[in-house]
Parts: structure tokens; C-alpha cells; sequence
């Protein structure tokens, strides 16, 4: 038995030799030893706090492998490609991993090797899975997300209520549930949903001293993410809402001689995201201009501005993203972009992406029929996904079809991959059948054999530009190829650059119409009320905008942080519009500026009050002009 003395030590080694850190963050190192002690455990902390470390540390110390139960897939790889990064054991369970994959995993675990299990919620009622975690010992469950299992939760997966009686069943092994975003009404329902035995809790305030609020309504959005920019020379990321803002604002900030901006978004292969992502990790200047693809997980703590170039959907997801700036405690910006065009906008996206009931099922119909699924029929295969043919039959949008997907995808009804992947091959027959083919058919298939190895036993994934690079045939006459013989029936191919679907609930007409709608039709609802939210959030100029993201969380009685939009421009009505000119002497006082460069750092101030003061410094002589844009002190 170790000593208490010894343990201590042994936490500290542990956390330099795989995190390269001397000491713990805030309330981490008590969260760890609650839950090494077998205490159930339930942390709030706010993004930044560093709440996955609460679990990979002990998960190394504790004998057994941690199970984590994680919403999202995304997710799940992002945290197992880091921990692997570390060259700590993990892996993850995803419906989209063939039995032969699976099946080395769970013999990972039972052997002892793997430290940590990622898996989705919806896995703890898979018979295989069950049977096989008989042989595996859990040194305790994490549960990461916790808000995931509230109704009144900004992302409610019915699937969280498995952990429950997965946990009556397995006693022993104790929780630690960990959310970044929680009110009071949901931190009560992940206590009792999950059944935690007198938890030990840690609740840390939402407030961060360091980060300075800005909410701006601004015409051209494009020229003020520009100014910010160019007067910011750290590390940033900027919120769009469509893979194609993030393009389209990229390439205009290039054109204007930007060249540490990349944009990041769901559309990109592994392999772009990986690169794009390291440069900007490693990096003290570069800016990412990203969708909320990005983000999940990260681990930077130079971070020095967050821009939303449009709203986020709720108060919560804005307050992760936000959270992301100065984890490191240095000072740092968040600015958000609105105008009240854009926001009506909006209320007609949200609108014009909720399907009534009988759009939704005309969409579910479709994908079952397609694909010729019989009621109470599971079919083993992938399927490859024509968005546009559900389009056209459907007369439906795009945000109509993808919502649905989406849902059914949540509640793992369907493997949903609408993301550039590697592509996937198998051989259906056998190797001494090959030379029974015609004689082009079976000259391709050896090619294949010398070039992907292990597609005669189980199902592989690989990329077509590299058998492209060895064969030296095009891309594009290899997926014709192959298209060809998997229509003859000689081997199953999914082309990774389109949309595929998997079903992996038997189709149940039932449950569809009733159950599943109004789930469906619940999330519709409260998507819409967060959103609601969000835009009183946004529009309110009475109220210190720390204080309402406070409120928001339950946290009363806070003081104003004294340094947002709302609490400067007070400050300033108190001075008198004389305080401006003063602050612009300053600003002038170091370096010449543009209008812009003096706007971004008076941000709180209108551009017009701006304007009207350095005119005013020009005609008193303060101040002159060095060129036609640019001002310096006289």
C-alpha cells in the first residue's frame, strides 16, 4: 500500500512527466483526490479551468481503465489523439469502427494496457459491450458533459439517462461528472439523473476577472474584424457561423496582407485540420477563423482575443468560446459582432431550419425507403449519402434535412458522416477466387491487394491519393474503378470525401412517430429559447455583461466587472466626452494610429464620438495628420 506521503509525490511526478506542469490549477488537485479516494464527485468548472486533467491524471494512478462517457465524437478523437500525443494508452468506441477494430480495443482494456475508454452515452445499452466489459475492471466512470443528461441543458441527450442503470448494475465504481456549463436547475438534475452517492461538489465562479467584453453593432463586419486585427498581433480566434464565412472572410483578410490567418472548419480532411491546428497551436501570433468546430478540447493558454463575427446560439456555447482567451490569467478581449438586421436574420434561420412533424418524417421515410430498411430491419452495411437526392425528392432545405440527420445521428438511430474522412474497402471474396474474374478485374484487385494490406480479412481505411501515388493512376479512374467491382459484388467501398450513413437501430415506425418527435420537437424548442437568451444578451445595454452571464448561472449578487462595453460607456457618460480626447493623446501619445487602430482600443466608445473628438484635437492643434490616414501628436 502506498503512503499518503509517496502518493503525493507520485501525483506530482505524474503530472510533469505527461503534462509538463509543476502544479495544479484552482480546485484540480482536490477534484483528483476525491475521486482517487473513490468519492463520487461533480465538478463545475468553467471553460479554461482545465477539467479534463481532473480524470487522465488518476485514471494513470487508479489500477483499471477510467470509462469516459463523452457526447461527441469529435470530442472523443480530439481528447484520445492528445492523450496519445502524451503517450498515454486510450481509445475510443464509435459506431463507425468495424468488430474487428473493436475487438482490439477490448482486448486492450482487459489486458491492462489501455488506461482510458471513450465511449458515447448510447454504447451502455449495447449487448456486445456489455458482454465484453465483463472481463474489463473500471477504476472509476467520468462522465464529461453532465449537463448533456438535463432537459433544461443547452445539449439534452436522452442517451445519459443509461448511466443510471448502468451505474445500479456496477456499484461499485464510483462517478465523477464534470460540465464547464451548468445552471442551478441543471447541476440538481445531474445529481439526482446520475444518482451520486452524498458527491463531494466543487462549484467555481464563472467570473474571469481577465477577460474584457466588448458587444459592438457594426455595419461592415468585415472591415472591423480587419482593424482588430491589425492592431492585435497575439494569438486569437475568430467565431463564424458557415464553413463558407470562414473561407470568404480569409481570403479578404489575406488580400489585405493578412498572412497569419488560416480559417478551420468540420469540411476538412484529418490531415488539414491536424496541420492547421498545430501551426496555430505552436504559434504566439497566428489567427484561426473557425466555425464551432474548432475549439473542443484545446490546450493553449496564450490565447489573447476571441472575435464572434456573428452571435453564438445561446449563452452557453458563447461562454465556453469566450473562455478560451487568457487561461493563462493575462488580460484578455472578447469581441462580438452584431447589427439587428443580422439578428433578424437569424430568427429566420432558426425558423426556416425547424421542420414540423410531418417534414421530419417525410425525411426518415426517404432514408429508409432509399436504402430499401423493412420494419424492424437492421441492415450491417454503410451506405453512401446523396444529400441532393433527398433535397429534390423532399423539397425541403438543407438546414431542414441536416437538423433532422443531426438528431437521428445524437441518438445514434444513424451514423451520420457528413465530414471528409479516409475512405473505407473490403474484399468480398475470397483470394482464391480472384483469378476466376475477368482478367481487368482481377489485374485491379491485385493492385489493390499490393498496395492496401488487410482487405481480405476486414474493412480498412485508406486514401485513395496514396494508392494513387504508388499505382500511379488517377484519383478519379481508381474511384471509378472501384465503384465498378463493388457493384459487380466483389468488394464494399465508401468514398470518405461524401456523405455516408450507417443505421444502427432497427427501423422502428413506432418510436419514430412518437417518442422520437417529441424529443425531436423538445430540442426545437429549447434551441429556440436559448437563442432568445442569447439576443437579449446581446442587445441589453443597462446591464454589466459579466454580471448577465453571472445571473445566467446562478450566481447572484455580483459586483459589475468595471471593464465591458456596458460598464466603460457608464464610466464614461460620468466623465464627460472630454475623457476621449484624453484617452486618444494617450493612445498617440505611443505610436500614430488610423481611426481604426484608435476605434479598436476605444471600442466602448462610439466611432462617431471618436471622430467628432479628433476632429476637435485637429482644429485646437493636439493633434495632426502624418499622412491622409494616420494621426500622431503635434
Amino acid at each position: 500500500m502506498i503512503s499518503p506521503t509517496d502518493f503525493q509525490k507520485l501525483k506530482y511526478e505524474t503530472l510533469k512527466h505527461f503534462w509538463g506542469y509543476d502544479n495544479f490549477r484552482d480546485s484540480q488537485e482536490e477534484i483528483i483526490d476525491s475521486i482517487i479516494y473513490g468519492k463520487d464527485t461533480l465538478a463545475l468548472l468553467p471553460t479554461g479551468a482545465g477539467k479534463s486533467l481532473c480524470y487522465q491524471l488518476p485514471a494513470l494512478l487508479k489500477e483499471g481503465v477510467c470509462l469516459v462517457i463523452s457526447p461527441l465524437l469529435a470530442l472523443m478523437k480530439d481528447q484520445v489523439n492528445q492523450l496519445k500525443y502524451h503517450q498515454i494508452e486510450a481509445e475510443y468506441l464509435s459506431s463507425e469502427l468495424d468488430d474487428f477494430d473493436a475487438e482490439v480495443i477490448y482486448n486492450r482494456c482487459k489486458d491492462g494496457i489501455t488506461k482510458l475508454l471513450y465511449i458515447s452515452p448510447e454504447r451502455l445499452t449495447n449487448i456486445q459491450f456489455l458482454q465484453q466489459i465483463q472481463e474489463i475492471q473500471f477504476s472509476f466512470i467520468a462522465v464529461d458533459e453532465a449537463h448533456c443528461i438535463s432537459e433544461w441543458g443547452q445539449d439534452f441527450r436522452p442517451s445519459y439517462q443509461n448511466i443510471k442503470d448502468f451505474r445500479r448494475n456496477n456499484p461499485e465504481i464510483p462517478c465523477l461528472a464534470l460540465t464547464a456549463t451548468a445552471t442551478p436547475k441543471v447541476l440538481d438534475e445531474i445529481k439526482t439523473k446520475l444518482e451520486l452517492k452524498n458527491p463531494t461538489i466543487f462549484q467555481r465562479s464563472f467570473k474571469r476577472d481577465n477577460i474584457k467584453i466588448f458587444t459592438e453593432e457594426v455595419s461592415d463586419k468585415y472591415q472591423r474584424v480587419l482593424d482588430i486585427l491589425k492592431y492585435a498581433t497575439d494569438s486569437g480566434i475568430v467565431y463564424v457561423r458557415t464553413r463558407k464565412e470562414a473561407e470568404q472572410l480569409t481570403e479578404f483578410l489575406h488580400q489585405k496582407q493578412l498572412k497569419n490567418v488560416d480559417f478551420f472548419h468540420a469540411g476538412l480532411t484529418t490531415k488539414e485540420k491536424n496541420t492547421k491546428q498545430n501551426i496555430w497551436k505552436n504559434s504566439n501570433q497566428n489567427v484561426l477563423i473557425s466555425t464551432n468546430a474548432f475549439g473542443m478540447g484545446i490546450d493553449k493558454d496564450n490565447v489573447r482575443f476571441v472575435i464572434h463575427f456573428s452571435p453564438s446560439p445561446s449563452i452557453e456555447n458563447y461562454y465556453q468560446e469566450i473562455g478560451r482567451a487568457g487561461r493563462d490569467g493575462k488580460k484578455s478581449f472578447a469581441f462580438l459582432l452584431w447589427n439587428k438586421q443580422e439578428l433578424s436574420n437569424f430568427d429566420q434561420i432558426l425558423k426556416n431550419q425547424t421542420p414540423n412533424k410531418a417534414e421530419y418524417l417525410k425525411v426518415i421515410s426517404y432514408l429508409y425507403s432509399i436504402f430499401q430498411v423493412a420494419e424492424f430491419e437492421l441492415p450491417e452495411k454503410t451506405f453512401q449519402l446523396n444529400l441532393t437526392g433527398i433535397q429534390n425528392f423532399t423539397n425541403l432545405s438543407k438546414a431542414k434535412i441536416n437538423n433532422i440527420l443531426t438528431f437521428l445521428h445524437n441518438q445514434e438511430i444513424i451514423y451520420f458522416n457528413d465530414n471528409k474522412s479516409l475512405s473505407s474497402l473490403e474484399l468480398l471474396i475470397k483470394s482464391d477466387e480472384i483469378d476466376q474474374l475477368p482478367q481487368k478485374d482481377a489485374y485491379f484487385i491485385e493492385l489493390l491487394l499490393r498496395t492496401i494490406s488487410g482487405i481480405t480479412t476486414h474493412k480498412v481505411m485508406f486514401s485513395e491519393q496514396q494508392v494513387s501515388n504508388k499505382i500511379e493512376v488517377s484519383v478519379h479512374l481508381i474511384k471509378e474503378r472501384l465503384k465498378e467491382l463493388q457493384q459487380k459484388g466483389y468488394l464494399e467501398y465508401i468514398d470518405g470525401a461524401l456523405s455516408s450513413v450507417k443505421f444502427l437501430k432497427p427501423r422502428d415506425e413506432r418510436a419514430i412517430n412518437n417518442a422520437y418527435w417529441k424529443l425531436f420537437e423538445h430540442i426545437q424548442k429549447n434551441k429556440i429559447q436559448k437563442w432568445e437568451e442569447m439576443k437579449f444578451y446581446i442587445e441589453d445595454n443597462q446591464y454589466c455583461k459579466m454580471k448577465l452571464i453571472l445571473s445566467y448561472f446562478g450566481e447572484k449578487d455580483t459586483k459589475n466587472c468595471v471593464q465591458c462595453t456596458v460598464c466603460e460607456r457608464k464610466k464614461q457618460s460620468i466623465l464627460g466626452g472630454q475623457n476621449i480626447s484624453l484617452q486618444i493623446i494617450d493612445i498617440l501619445s505611443k505610436n500614430p494610429a488610423t481611426i481604426e487602430e484608435i476605434s479598436v482600443q476605444l471600442s466602448y466608445h462610439p466611432k462617431e464620438n471618436i471622430l467628432e473628438n479628433l476632429i476637435y484635437l485637429l482644429d485646437s492643434g493636439k493633434v495632426k495628420m502624418q499622412n491622409f490616414r494616420t494621426y500622431m501628436l503635434a
